[in-house]
């Protein structure tokens, strides 16, 4: 049986690890480096660094900070923002990310992925969802979160995974930072459509949030942002919760 993953992400602004609400009233959280070595020595299965700012901005992502954060860490590392062509993928891996994930750039040229996983491979090709509810169905939205895209959750996550995604990142925007629990309808309607991980993001608050995720949706790792940066819950804490709970997780 596969061990479930928890994933610290760093939502990185400006060279600082960031956290909002539903994508919005960003505050700082801490240095990404320090706060990578930190959280692999605290037992993180991988991490997850996101340029929240480079898609909008127009912008390569922040590739010498990609690399020092990796020189601190052994274990996986993707990352996200800024992807637009081949070369930024390239480029991402060559500066150190195991992983690199794509939403904006996906979006706009769904052909990126079919590419990424052809040349790098599906182990490396990540492709990133924001969801958020729109009456009786959740649609994608790119640019972080600022513009809506008329495309159906399912529908796209379907073609991700067929263009060659060997993972999809899936964030609720509605439960994002609420830390009232993850999205278990929009995680489970995913999880019926396609066979690859998906990464659950938004919303967990507390060890029983990351639990009902796994056990309602059978998530395969789980994203952790404002319960780790703001000091609520170890990585530890977690791990021994789940564990308790006969979670399969590598300790």
């Amino acid at each position: 049986m596969l061990t479930k993953r928890i994933i610290p992400c760093f939502d990185v602004k400006d060279g600082r690890v960031v956290k909002g609400i539903s994508f919005k009233n960003l505050v700082d959280a801490g240095d990404p480096v320090e706060l990578a070595s930190y959280y692999c020595k605290e037992g993180a299965d991988e991490i997850v660094f996101l340029d929240i700012t480079a898609s909008t901005e127009e912008r390569d992502s922040a590739y010498s900070l990609i690399s020092t954060t990796a020189d601190h860490i052994n274990i996986p590392l993707t990352v996200g923002g800024g992807v637009r062509k081949e070369k930024d993928i390239y480029m991402m891996l060559r500066s150190g990310a195991d992983k690199v994930s794509m939403n904006t750039a996906a979006i706009q040229n769904p052909d990126l992925i079919s590419v990424s996983a052809k040349r790098f491979g599906s182990q490396c090709t990540v492709v990133a969802i924001d969801a958020k509810r729109i009456n009786d169905d959740w649609e994608i939205f790119s640019h972080g979160g600022s513009n809506a895209t008329g495309k159906k959750v399912t529908e796209w996550a379907k073609e991700s995974v067929e263009r060659g995604a060997g993972e999809l990142l899936v964030t609720s925007m509605d439960a994002d930072g609420q830390q009232n629990g993850y999205d278990i309808a929009l995680l489970s309607e995913i999880k019926k459509i396609v066979k690859v991980p998906v990464i659950a993001s938004g919303g967990g608050g507390k060890p029983e949030h990351l639990l009902d995720a796994i056990q309602a949706a059978d998530v395969d790792a789980l994203l952790l942002a404002s319960i780790l940066h703001f000091g609520s819950y170890s990585i530890h804490e977690i791990k021994n919760y789940l564990i308790n709970n006969d979670v399969e997780i590598r300790v």
